[in-house]
């Protein structure tokens, strides 16, 4: 069998057999499968190929944006917290304070211990004062509304929008869809098509409406309307489970969701979530129109431990440097965790399924894969 030369690759400097190996594109090199291509090309699994969309999309994020690195911000060597620190740098972020009646203080006494004083929730204390902005996920009142500016939020990912309503001038705080800027003008449509429009369409079109001048009006970034007035591939954010509920899915940064279909007769809309999860929402539920802001949050090098601190998160240690009354891994010589499955601290087996009874809602899992719901009856 002929051998490959010594080469310096992700395997090391070994020699592998040639009929055992397959050139992917990029250089890589995959393992034959029984599953390979009969034209020599890998044939990648679903969660390879969205790891490999994934990396792709954020090598063309880290390019398109500006990132400082503070290393160059101070001498060689003279403040080595700032060595490994880059952050993305957002020009159009308010460099003042929130509204401090939209704000309410985050208390952080218990520092994840219950009632009993018992650790409940590992790694959280300590960390820096936060103020938590209060935002509209219902955005049920109507009217036209300005946005004032983008603001950051320490609490979450996303950057938020601070409005002004042109009737009532009062202000509020959404998550910023990406592209929301200063001067922008967003709607909320969960009460129905506006009074103003259909007073419009009664004096210009004897009381019909225009589809086209409504699409017009209700399809822009950041406007918040129930599914049913969505055309089918729409971009959304902030979903409601519910009509009366706020939003709950799709709130971090970058994130979205994509309408497949719709289904009049089930009330309800078949929509795509980041995670590639497909799922029944009611047709009546409200969304926001656009991407979440700030999906440039993933390229945030924090650069110390330090840094975790202040945001509230204490070290966490391995398993198998506890003792064995501490942790299924723990005890023994070396690091060796004496030939036990994979566990968390409380006996969960690794890669173990913990959603035993999917939700009816739920069409499709993460990996592609239907549900059938007939066999958790």
């Amino acid at each position: 069998m002929r051998m490959l030369p010594v080469t310096k690759t992700w395997l090391g400097n070994v020699k592998i057999p040639a009929a055992s190996l397959l050139t992917c594109r990029g250089g890589s090199i995959r393992f034959r499968s029984a599953v390979a291509r009969s034209d020599d090309v890998c044939a990648l699994t679903e969660l390879e190929q969205q790891d490999l969309k994934y990396r792709k999309q954020r090598e063309l994020n880290a390019r398109q944006t500006v990132i400082k690195n503070y290393a160059d911000v101070f001498p060689y060597q003279s403040h080595p917290g700032t060595t490994n620190f880059r952050k993305p740098v957002h020009e159009h972020l308010h460099k003042g304070k929130p509204v401090k009646a939209l704000t309410v203080a985050i208390r952080k006494s218990c520092s994840g211990r219950n009632n009993q004083g018992k650790i409940t929730v590992r790694g959280r204390g300590g960390g820096h004062k936060k103020r938590a902005r209060l935002l509209d996920f219902h955005r049920s009142i109507p009217g036209k509304q300005e946005v004032i500016r983008i603001e950051y939020d320490p609490n979450r990912s996303g950057h938020i929008a601070l409005l002004k309503h042109l009737e009532t001038g009062n202000l509020s705080y959404i998550l910023a869809p990406q592209g929301a800027r200063s001067g922008d003008i967003v709607e909320s449509f969960r009460q129905g098509i506006p009074a103003d429009f259909i007073k419009e369409m009664e004096e210009t079109n004897n009381g019909e409406i225009d589809e086209a001048l409504l699409s017009a009006r209700i399809l822009q970034r950041g406007n918040c309307m129930p599914l049913k007035m969505m055309p089918v591939g729409s971009i959304i954010h902030c979903i409601g489970l519910s009509k009366v509920k706020a939003a709950q899915l799709s709130r971090s940064a970058g994130a979205f969701a994509k309408i497949l279909s719709k289904n009049v007769q089930k009330d309800r809309a078949v929509i795509k979530l980041s995670s590639g999860e497909h799922r029944y929402v009611k047709l009546d539920c409200h969304a926001t129109l656009g991407v979440v802001s700030n999906k440039e949050h993933q390229l945030i090098s924090w650069g110390k431990a330090g840094r975790s601190r202040y945001r509230g998160f204490r070290p966490k240690v391995r398993g198998v440097a506890m003792n064995a009354c501490d942790h299924p891994h723990g005890g023994g010589r070396g690091k060796s965790k004496s030939n036990k499955n994979p566990q968390s601290i409380w006996g969960l087996k690794k890669f173990k399924k913990t959603r035993l009874i999917p939700s009816p809602e739920q069409i499709r899992n993460r990996k592609g894969r239907v549900i059938n719901h007939a066999k958790y009856k």
